[in-house]
C-alpha cells in the first residue's frame, strides 16, 4: 500500500473516535512533528465545521475560549503566535470579527485563509441581500451584514463546502477524506433543514421574541420573524423606551416566550418575561458553547435540535 493511501486510511479509520471527543485540541505550539495541518478556527461555528470536515486528518486550535461570547472578543498576543504555526485560518467573516483584517495583515505568504461566508447570500440591516465578496463595491458600512449565517442549515453546508475545499488545497492527500465526511454532513444538514422545515410549518404562530436579532437567517429559512429587544449586538442593554415598546408587543400578540442565549446575561429577557406573564428560555445562537454544553459533548446538530424543540413549544 501506497503511503498516501495509507495517510488516508488512518484518517478514515479514526474519524469516528475524533468526532466523539472534538477532535485535536492541543495547542499549536505543541503539535509539531505529527504532519496534520494546523488549522485555527475564529470562533466555535468554524471550530466545529473543520473538525467535522477535517475529523483526524486535522490538528485544530480555537481562538474564542469555551464560555465566551465573541462579539467583543479580541485576540491575544498568544492567538498571534499560533496564527504564524497554522496552515489554514478559518473564519466566518460577515463582519463578525471585526479584528481579522487587522490580523492578517502580518500573514505568512503560505497561510491559507478560509472566509468561509463568502460564497452565502448575507442579510443586512435594511433588509437587503447580497454576496459577501460585493461588500466592498457597495456603499456599506461595518455592521451592516448579520453575521449568524450558520444558523440556516443550508448556508452552514456551504460554510462547509469551503471549509473542504480548503483542506483539500492544502493536503491533497486527504482530499477523499475531507470529501467524504463533508458529503455526510451535508446530508445531515439536508435532513436537519428538512426536519425543521416539516414541524415549523404548520405551527399557528410565526413570531418570536428575541434577546438580540441573531435568527434572521433561520426565520427567513423557515417563515418566521424575530422582534429583537436590541439589535445585532448582545451586549448593549435596551432604553426603557424599547423595552416598553417589546413588552407592549408581548402582550397584544399573546407571546409566550422571551427568548435569551447561553452566553449573555437573561436578566433583561426575564424582566419582560415577569412584566408580561411569559417565560424566559433559552435558544441559542450557536456563537459558541457554554461550559456545560462542551462538557455534555454538545455540537452543531445537537444545539440545533435542541433550537428546534424550544421553537416548537414556543410557536405552538
Amino acid at each position: 500500500m501506497n503511503i498516501n493511501r495509507l495517510s488516508a486510511l488512518v484518517c478514515a479509520c479514526t474519524l469516528s473516535l475524533s468526532l466523539l471527543t472534538g477532535c485535536g485540541t492541543q495547542p499549536a505550539d505543541t503539535a509539531a512533528g505529527d504532519g496534520r495541518l494546523r488549522v485555527l478556527t475564529s470562533f466555535y461555528p468554524m471550530y466545529d465545521f473543520a473538525c467535522k470536515i477535517g475529523g483526524d486528518c486535522i490538528d485544530v486550535t480555537n481562538m474564542v475560549p469555551s464560555g465566551t461570547e465573541p462579539h467583543d472578543w479580541e485576540p491575544s498576543t498568544n492567538d498571534l503566535k499560533n496564527l504564524e504555526k497554522a496552515d489554514v485560518f478559518i473564519y466566518n467573516g460577515a463582519d463578525m470579527e471585526p479584528w481579522a483584517d487587522d490580523l492578517l495583515v502580518s500573514r505568512s505568504d503560505t497561510l491559507r485563509v478560509v472566509e468561509a461566508s463568502e460564497n452565502v447570500e448575507l442579510r443586512t440591516t435594511d433588509g437587503e441581500h447580497e454576496h459577501a465578496h460585493e461588500h466592498e463595491d457597495a456603499d456599506h458600512h461595518h455592521g451592516d451584514f448579520d453575521p449568524h449565517v450558520w444558523l440556516d442549515p443550508e448556508n452552514a453546508k456551504i460554510e462547509m463546502e469551503a471549509i473542504r475545499d480548503a483542506l483539500c488545497a492544502a493536503d491533497p492527500e486527504n482530499s477523499t477524506v475531507f470529501q467524504s465526511n463533508y458529503e455526510k454532513y451535508a446530508a445531515e444538514l439536508d435532513a436537519l433543514d428538512a426536519e425543521f422545515r416539516e414541524k415549523l410549518a404548520p405551527l399557528p404562530n410565526r413570531t418570536i421574541v428575541v434577546a438580540h436579532e441573531a435568527f434572521g437567517y433561520l426565520c427567513d429559512a423557515y417563515g418566521l420573524t424575530q422582534v429583537g429587544i436590541e439589535g445585532l449586538s448582545p451586549d448593549s442593554e435596551p432604553d426603557p423606551g424599547r423595552m416598553a415598546e417589546v413588552i407592549d408587543f408581548v402582550r397584544e400578540h399573546s407571546i409566550s416566550t422571551i427568548f435569551f442565549e447561553e452566553l449573555v446575561s437573561p436578566k433583561v429577557a426575564e424582566a419582560i418575561a415577569s412584566e408580561t406573564g411569559a417565560q424566559a428560555k433559552m435558544l441559542s445562537p450557536l456563537e459558541g458553547l457554554s461550559d456545560e454544553q462542551a462538557a455534555a459533548g454538545a455540537d452543531y446538530f445537537s444545539v440545533m435540535h435542541d433550537n428546534l424543540a424550544a421553537l416548537m413549544e414556543a410557536l405552538n
